[in-house]
């Protein structure tokens, strides 16, 4: 009797919880022995599960303390008030005033992740989150990486993507496929990047540094077009 209530009831051991066996235990041979009939442990297989871990341990740990001083949370009233009383807001860089339901320009309440469509249309729209984003940190990683092969080895950007040998088209295209990945997880999740900071690097800064790394990189590869050498080169 001892045996079959022992068995009956859930055992937590080393953070592997079993499921409880209900009573059906089946008796066999003498002496009151019991144990579980063959059936009852082919039914049981793979049925066993690990609760440890589950939002605990050091990982969640360390999420939540990064969460709590990098992240704030946008709410829907912080937008609408943001679309209300910011200037840039009520007109597009082309000088329309956005419009509900239109292809471009869209209220700050539709394009945002917190808030809007999270469609890949919708996050790769002209306005979306997605492009500048994506670009802004891409341009940012391409003028840094230009400017030290070219002082490495005095070849202009043209010349690393497609001289023989040279890995640079390859790097680029494994770049784009990393930096895009990485900075859509957040946006399908409904964070944007004004959701985050660390210290000095606000969405605002990575923006503006972005755009600025864009004109750099245009002007660099514009330059070395027309004087067939590197801008830093030895």
């Amino acid at each position: 009797m001892a045996a079959m209530m022992m068995m009956s009831s859930s055992a937590l051991v080393g953070g592997l919880q079993a499921l409880p066996l209900q009573g059906r235990l089946t008796k066999v041979g003498g002496a009151g022995g019991a144990r579980l009939a063959p059936r009852l442990m082919t039914s049981l297989a793979g049925r066993v599960r690990c609760d440890a871990g589950k939002g605990q341990g050091p990982l969640a740990d360390a999420k939540g303390v990064i969460d709590q001083q990098t992240k704030k949370t946008i709410t829907k009233d912080d937008i609408l008030r943001n679309q209300e009383t910011n200037e840039s807001e009520r007109k597009s860089v082309f000088g329309t005033e956005p419009t509900s339901g239109s292809f471009y320009p869209r209220p700050e309440v539709e394009r945002r992740p917190e808030t809007g469509d999270k469609s890949f249309w919708s996050v790769f729209a002209f306005d979306g989150a997605a492009p500048e984003t994506i670009n802004c940190r891409l341009a940012m990683l391409g003028f840094v990486w230009a400017v030290v092969v070219e002082k490495m080895s005095g070849q202009t950007v043209f010349e690393q993507v497609t001289n023989a040998g040279q890995p640079g088209l390859l790097y680029f295209l494994g770049a784009v496929q990393l930096f895009t990945y990485a900075s859509l997880v957040p946006i399908m999740s409904g964070e944007s990047t004004d959701a985050r900071s660390f210290g000095p690097f606000t969405a605002r800064a990575e923006r503006w540094n972005g755009r600025i790394a864009m004109l750099g990189f245009f002007g660099l590869v514009v330059t070395e077009a027309f004087t067939h050498s590197a801008v830093f080169g030895f």
